[in-house]
């Protein structure tokens, strides 16, 4: 068993954060890694001990695998977290890690290179009784596979072997514009993960996307942390997620489970993994893929469980097992999460950029706001624009909607545009409330979720407000000396 002193953390923002708070509950110093262009953000300052990387640009330095290997060498480090995104499913790096002598506190390389692959994860999945949607695999002959897709039938959903984050995927409505989609697709494949294979399944019309929370020990022994939902998504992007599913019926519900369980232990999974579906609106439900990763809506089911997922994790990597027993996950009522990005709901989404001024969000013990922000730090289009999470728990899912409106109203982010309100809207929508979910959700109610723009006046009067509420501006106007206060002793 490894017992490990120092981890460094492979990655920035909120989930530097997130890892950087539950090593030292645990009592593990902790090391960060940051990019000049956050030097000012919280991350540098959640760890023990924040190392300079760098890159032609900020992402290059966080993908740079030789240069975090050796700052983990340079401070002592036993362990590596990758977090989430950047290199925590690249089985290369976790690979690196492993011959340099230090723990990946992450799944292991081969599941990381199975999973990873969509076409061999399908593959993997159907030969172990997961059901997996009708599909058609590449041939090496980009025409062929377009014939072959075509005689599934439509719609279908064109996507990259290697692909994620919607990219390198489209939906094909009709046979003649299949071809241009396919090659539209292998060329974004290639362009964005060096592998140009693509595949096609059938398109389920307002699916919902379930997913599976499970843990591995690599011996074959899985549980699961029941299910999330995460069918709230704008261009294949997660925007609001749940848990637990809402209104998902108990046999249903424990059918997907299982299912998610099957397959991680088919594959010896080690450490922590989401296995994702998308469920038909008549019950069926298909494999999707397989995060071997923490994933950014981890807190939720954090919040229905009790259990600190990144814990585990650390845990698990040093080699204590999986002591968890299935009949020992709880359920607890409900969990909302909404990610708070840096964009303009009013104009296309478009990213957005600035300088945080003002930072300010509900507490309690109901509410979890994670984020990696600090007044006076720049907000860039160098990384992915999701600036914050913000959870809350509640005795019910009612409940919960109506504490996420609340706590989404009262956090107060200036200084940079954010799809604040566009949530607000979203979770308070009637069909939200109705259960009325599937993957187009956005789409279908588009026109009364995007709020009016503020004009110039609403706009000032909105600020001056918050400006007036801050505690500090109001010292600050307290404690300035009346104007006569500096003539000293004169008096006219």
């Amino acid at each position: 068993m490894n017992e490990f002193s120092k981890v460094l953390i492979a990655n920035r923002g909120e989930i530097a954060c997130r890892v950087a708070r539950t090593l030292r509950e645990m009592g593990i110093a902790s090391v960060g890694v940051y990019h000049e262009s956050d030097a000012l953000s919280a991350q540098v300052t959640a760890v023990d001990e924040a190392l300079l990387i760098t890159g032609d640009t900020p992402v290059a330095a966080h993908l740079d695998a030789d240069q975090i290997i050796a700052a983990a060498h340079a401070v002592g480090a036993d362990a590596i977290h990758p977090g989430y995104g950047f290199l925590s499913e690249n089985a290369a790096f976790a690979e690196a890690v492993q011959q340099a002598g230090l723990t990946f506190i992450g799944p292991d390389p081969a599941s990381i290179r199975l999973m990873g692959d969509k076409i061999e994860s399908r593959t993997f999945a159907a030969s172990h009784g997961v059901p997996v949607a009708p599909s058609v695999l590449p041939t090496g002959d980009i025409d062929s596979f377009i014939a072959e897709a075509a005689s599934i039938g439509f719609p279908l959903l064109v996507k990259a072997s290697a692909g994620g984050g919607g990219k390198g995927m489209s939906i094909v409505r009709e046979a003649a514009d299949l071809a241009e989609q396919a090659h539209r697709a292998a060329s974004e494949a290639l362009r964005y993960f060096a592998d140009g294979r693509v595949y096609a399944e059938r398109y389920i019309d307002q699916p919902r996307h379930i997913e599976v929370q499970v843990f591995g020990d690599g011996q074959g022994k899985v549980i699961h942390l029941h299910e999330r939902e995460c069918s709230i998504q704008r261009r294949f992007q997660k925007i609001v997620e749940e848990a637990p599913a809402a209104g998902l019926p108990d046999a249903l519900r424990a059918e997907i489970c299982e299912a998610a369980v099957r397959l991680a232990s088919a594959a010896n999974y080690l450490n922590a993994g989401t296995v994702e579906f998308i469920l038909a609106p008549d019950g069926a439900f298909y494999f999707l893929e397989m995060n071997t990763r923490l994933q950014v809506e981890h807190p939720v089911t954090e919040m229905i469980t009790g259990l600190d997922l990144v814990r585990m994790q650390v845990e698990i990597a040093a080699g204590r097992g999986l002591s968890l027993a299935q009949d020992a996950v709880a359920l607890d009522g409900h969990a909302i999460e909404c990610r708070i990005c840096a964009e303009d709901p009013t104009n296309g989404f478009l990213p957005e950029t600035g300088r945080v001024l003002r930072l300010a969000a509900p507490t309690g013990d109901h509410v979890r706001f994670e984020n990696g922000l600090t007044v006076g730090q720049a907000v860039t289009s160098d990384f992915d624009p999701m600036l914050a999470k913000l959870v809350v728990h509640g005795a019910d899912r009612v409940l919960a909607a109506e504490q996420m409106v609340a706590a989404l109203q009262d956090t107060v982010l200036l200084g940079v545009g954010t799809n604040i309100d566009y949530l607000a809207a979203v979770v308070a929508h009637p069909a939200f409330i109705a259960e009325e979910l599937h993957t187009g959700f956005v789409d279908v109610h588009a026109d009364s979720l995007v709020p009016a723009d503020l004009d110039e006046a609403e706009t000032s009067a909105v600020l001056l407000a918050a400006l007036m509420g801050d505690t500090s501006y109001q010292r600050q106007v307290e404690n300035y000396p009346e104007p006569y206060a500096s003539m000293g002793h004169w008096r006219n």
